[in-house]
């Protein structure tokens, strides 16, 4: 299993609060400009901005929790907040995707006066800073579900950037009204879609489903090629945080190898640990003769 590169978290909490302050303050001057304007794509992308904001805001706190010692009410730590996080920002934004849907048909029947020099100034301007959002947060999102959900945000911001960019231009030169509601609709529909593909990745580590890159089939028959094993049942594989894959099972030694049983613990999760980068074993040993009857193979408790 690969490694990951960490940044240092004094220095990541710095470029999360950075670009913060730079969305909020983009997005009052899009909701002001595009009230001014007259312009419903210029508020989706300075709603769309919001979200960009509230899930640094989101991402930031949770870094910060995430960063507690286990204890006697968390035994397994705060890492999953993370996790948690990422889950409230996809689920806002397909929320806001819907929303802007709604008012993009409405607007579609009843095209607005648009003033267009404002929406491509202002277009530009959060192009730019969604950009530099983007990159100050691109290095983190390669090993965070929880900062990945913040970047795409901003992702998603640019690309509505650029799109207000164009529906501005063609308003400005034909005066194509329809055009603002149109992007509009381009833009909730790629927010919704962005949204709904990243979401299943965070739903399965919450519901302890198995990594994606690792099948539980291969982990058995890891074990299984050990000398002196004969069978690994009620077997788990799931993901105890975003990097962190977990794993426990019931695990019958041959006859006459149970005064190597701990010799053969540790070899398994040498193997494990080796192999498929599982670092969080629970293994219990079981003899032949006093096996589990009828235990399920996956999960279960036999």
């Amino acid at each position: 299993m690969a490694g990951h590169h960490h940044i240092d978290a004094d220095a990541g909490d710095r470029r999360v609060g950075a670009a913060i302050a730079v969305n909020l303050l983009l997005t009052v001057a899009q909701i002001v400009g595009g009230i001014l304007a007259g312009s419903m794509a210029l508020i989706a992308d300075a709603i769309h901005n919001l979200s960009d904001a509230m899930a640094l805001v989101i991402a930031f706190a949770a870094r910060k929790i995430a960063r507690r010692p286990a204890n006697a009410e968390m035994p397994f730590g705060y890492g999953r907040i993370e996790v948690v996080a990422a889950l409230i920002n996809y689920t806002t934004l397909i929320i806001i995707g819907i929303y802007l849907t709604y008012e993009a048909v409405w607007r579609l029947f009843d095209p607005q006066p648009v003033d267009g020099w404002l929406v491509v100034i202002l277009a530009g301007v959060a192009l730019i800073i969604d950009i530099a959002t983007a990159m100050l947060t691109f290095s983190m999102s390669k090993n965070s579900v929880n900062i990945r959900a913040a970047f795409l945000h901003n992702l998603a911001d640019a690309a509505a950037s650029v799109a207000v960019i164009i529906a501005g231009t063609l308003i400005l030169l034909y005066d194509w009204r329809l055009v603002d509601p149109a992007v509009t609709l381009l833009i909730a529909g790629y927010i919704i879609w962005m949204s709904f593909k990243e979401i299943g990745g965070v739903i399965r580590i919450l519901m302890l489903g198995a990594p994606d890159d690792l099948a539980l089939d291969d982990v058995i028959a890891a074990i299984k090629d050990l000398d002196g094993v004969t069978d690994v049942h009620q077997a788990y594989l799931w993901q105890m945080q975003e990097h962190a894959p977990a794993f426990q099972a019931h695990v019958v030694l041959r006859g006459g190898e149970w005064v190597a049983a701990d010799a053969l613990k540790q070899a398994i999760k040498a193997r494990l640990a080796d192999k498929f980068g599982i670092r969080h074993t629970t293994i219990e040993l079981e003899c032949a003769q006093r096996a589990c009857v009828d235990a399920h193979r996956i999960g279960g408790m036999g």
